[in-house]
């Protein structure tokens, strides 16, 4: 008599706790060697300018009178920073700067947001949106002189109109270019208009809010300088006009290269704080 065979059950496979950690180590360096090879890109293409900067008035293809050598410029820097006139310059254009850019955040965001998510507000507020935003901030400058004067109030609110309309038109595409899907599915599971702006539209649209404030960061400081060019007795762009109108001109460079430097620690502030606002997104 032949015994009925008995099914055997294949054990489960357990893998080991290395296995589960072997992916991220691996692609742990591959990060590292990227992140090193984007760093040393960008500082050889830095040097690079550097250099050709320091040689080409050195050897004579550029007239040494109007673009100095690198190594001129920077003494001047150094010059400007140890008297302290680098950093009075600095700080009252920092000021101007700050408070217009802020108060664009504080009045555009809210104010996008509005304009994105209820149609009729759209309605009424599109016709006066479409003339202002084509209305270069420089070009109605004098307007704001002449109405505000020459002190800090038309300073700040020149970079306040200028910074309002990057961020505003973000904001409002961010906000009407959700995914469709992401709002059906979201009202299928019942949230209500209140949660499903809080919890999909706006998370969902902060990407492109943060696209719109970078944009009016850089322009901030833009149109900073030209409005201190115009009645300002400090700040960044009151220094460059002035060395420029004195023939000072490593000063002249010492200020534009202090203002390229602060527009790129802006933007990378403001980079950090986009990551920090969205986590929920994957970056490489």
């Amino acid at each position: 008599m032949t015994e009925t065979p008995v099914a055997v059950r294949a054990a489960p496979v357990v893998a080991h706790p290395a296995a589960a950690t072997a992916a991220p180590a691996r692609r742990w360096p591959r990060q590292v060697l990227r992140l090193t090879g984007n760093v040393l890109t960008r500082i050889a293409a830095i040097g690079a300018l550097a250099l050709v900067w320091e040689i080409f008035p050195r050897l004579g293809l550029v007239d040494a009178v109007f673009l100095p050598p690198l190594s001129e410029v920077l003494v001047a820097w150094k010059d400007l920073l140890v008297s302290g006139e680098l950093w009075s310059h600095t700080e009252a254009s920092l000021a101007r700067s700050a408070a217009g850019f802020g108060l664009a955040i504080l009045v555009a965001v809210p104010l996008g947001l509005l304009i994105g998510w209820y149609t009729p507000v759209a309605n009424l507020l599109n016709p006066l949106l479409e003339v202002f935003r084509n209305t270069a901030a420089l070009a109605i400058l004098p307007v704001f002189v002449l109405i505000l004067g020459l002190g800090e109030t038309s300073k700040v609110a020149i970079i306040f109109y200028g910074c309002t309309w990057p961020i505003l038109l973000n904001t409002v595409s961010g906000v009407r270019t959700v995914d469709p899907l992401l709002i059906k599915s979201a009202r299928s599971l019942g949230l209500g208009p209140v949660r499903l702006f809080q919890k999909v539209v706006l998370p969902a649209a902060v990407p492109t809010i943060f696209t719109g404030i970078r944009l009016a960061g850089a322009a901030s400081i833009l149109i900073l300088i030209a409005a201190e060019m115009v009645g300002a007795k400090a700040g960044l762009g009151y220094l460059i006009n002035y060395a420029q109108f004195n023939f000072a001109v490593p000063d002249m460079y010492a200020g534009i290269i202090t203002i390229s430097a602060i527009g790129l620690l802006v933007n990378q502030l403001l980079v950090v704080t986009e990551r920090r606002f969205s986590t929920w997104r994957t970056h490489s």
